[in-house]
């Protein structure tokens, strides 16, 4: 596979409709660079950024405000690469609570449940890491926007705990700006 240049990314969330799409206090296709370009400064391969901004395109379990049809997912694996996309579907499709579980368990088996469909995967240590990646710096990316502090913190800070490094440290840098009450 040829990778993507990033015109090409977001040529194809304007192509999509996405690109107007209202997500927390900015636009959505904002939203999702900021994700793919909080990865790149993580240091993280071309093929995770690329399933950091695809971090939604299905719509999340909040997230509903755009949701590419799943008939498209051949496509997105044909322009993101099979792996970012099986990453970015389960992020979008996952149960948050088997992710959360999973993260405070700390060791394997990395079981996650489909929202939708009550199916289970089980995942690759690596796999289950790097949707930790992408679905904590996802958070990062917008919480301050969001102002929901209190959403999932506990599971957050498992996951930042797991990653360490610079995941753990954006967590304590991010969540040092939370207004006092």
């Amino acid at each position: 596979m040829t990778s993507p240049t990033f015109k090409q990314l977001t040529d194809y969330f304007i192509a999509a409709g996405a690109n107007d799409v209202a997500h927390t206090k900015k636009s959505y296709i904002a939203h999702a660079i900021g994700v793919h370009n909080d990865l790149r400064a993580w240091d993280c391969s071309d093929e995770l950024c690329r399933a950091a901004m695809f971090h939604s395109i299905y719509g999340t379990e909040l997230f509903q405000d755009f949701t590419l049809p799943l008939e498209k997912r051949d496509e997105v694996a044909e322009l993101i690469g099979e792996r970012a996309e099986r990453l970015a579907f389960w992020n979008c499709f996952m149960d948050r609570s088997t992710l959360d579980a999973c993260a405070k368990r700390g060791t394997p088996p990395f079981i996650i449940r489909n929202r939708v469909t009550g199916e289970e995967a089980e995942l690759s240590t690596e796999d289950f890491d790097d949707l930790c990646r992408i679905h904590l710096c996802d958070w990062l990316e917008q919480v301050a926007r969001a102002d929901h502090w209190d959403y999932r913190r506990e599971a957050y800070r498992n996951m930042a705990e797991r990653l360490g490094g610079i995941a753990l440290e954006s967590y304590d840098r991010v969540f040092a700006s939370e207004p006092a009450v």
